[in-house]
């Protein structure tokens, strides 16, 4: 089923080390009157999905207006994905779950309080993170929690996934950190893939011990090997992407495997799997690809074939 993915605005009450929002994006956000066309033409195209994101979306006024226009529209299905602070009141939790608000997703970048702390650079907010996943819990709404897959995060994928099902919370997504705009000059915040697998190992492995559903994004199957089953490409389901600039489809976006390389080619799985981020070839090159797949690797940029 088709999703409408709709940044209402690139402003956050947070500052995450890694983050590819700049200070000139985040003065900038959609109208509410934009959103609402938006949301509007989704509908006459077919879309039924609705995921608001940002920034951050809950420090919007508009938010809780534009989910409840959303419901009226025919959105059956409206998912909110935040830092999650602000759920830390209960009440901000029941409000968003009455105005049609069927779904969230928090990212908790690290379970630990000092690298949490670190990485978002805000001090005193981790309880508050806390406090916002247990509240949405107890609210007993449909939940999955974000992760970021980063040079220092890597030690504890595997912990932060333990610690999330001690929350109650089943349902997990590893997303691998990307040198785009506001990020573009901090390549040590960048493994390789090579380095990460094994952190990535553990934290599936810890997540099909416990029951839950860990997926993976932006990593190519053909180095998950026998992981490639937690490989997860949102683009796949069709996501028209709405942001302040420009609306597009999520397959399009930077931040978003678009390249096949040479190595990709006759790979069984080459119609499903999206290849690799221009950001990750530029900064490692496809030498990790040609080797799973048993070929010779070029020099990165020399080979492009068209996305399937």
């Amino acid at each position: 089923m088709p999703l409408l993915d709709v940044i209402l605005g690139y402003d956050c009450n947070l500052w995450c080390d890694y983050c590819t929002i700049t200070a000139a994006m985040r003065t900038r956000s959609l109208t509410p009157a934009a959103v609402v066309a938006a949301m509007v033409q989704g509908r006459r195209d077919g879309f039924d999905r609705l995921s608001i994101t940002g920034g951050e979306p809950t420090i919007f006024a508009h938010l809780l207006p534009i989910v409840r226009r959303a419901r009226r529209l025919g959105y059956v299905e409206i998912k909110v994905q935040s830092n999650g602070l602000l759920w830390a009141q209960t009440a901000n939790v029941a409000r968003a779950v009455e105005a049609g608000v069927s779904s969230f997703s928090v990212s908790i970048h690290s379970h630990s309080r000092a690298r949490y702390e670190s990485i978002v650079q805000r001090a005193d907010t981790y309880d508050a993170m806390v406090c916002g996943l247990t509240s949405l819990v107890s609210a007993n709404v449909p939940l999955s929690a974000d992760v970021i897959v980063m040079r220092d995060t890597l030690d504890e994928l595997a912990d932060s996934v333990a610690w999330l099902d001690t929350l109650g919370i089943s349902r997990v997504q590893l997303w691998f950190v990307s040198l785009t705009d506001g990020n573009a000059d901090n390549l040590d915040s960048m493994p390789s893939m090579t380095e990460a697998l094994p952190a990535m190992r553990a934290a599936f492995a810890e997540g099909r011990r416990r029951g839950m559903t860990v997926r993976s994004l932006h990593v190519p199957r053909c180095l998950l090997g026998d992981d490639a089953g937690h490989a997860f490409d949102p683009a796949a389901e069709g996501v028209r992407v709405v942001t302040p600039e420009a609306t597009f489809d999520l397959s399009r976006s930077r931040l978003a495997g678009q390249v096949h390389v040479a190595a990709c080619r006759g790979c069984i799985d080459e119609a499903i799997c999206p290849g690799l981020r221009e950001d990750y070839l530029a900064r490692f090159g496809d030498a990790e690809v040609a080797k799973a797949r048993d070929r010779p690797s070029v020099r990165p940029g020399a080979v492009r074939l068209p996305i399937v």
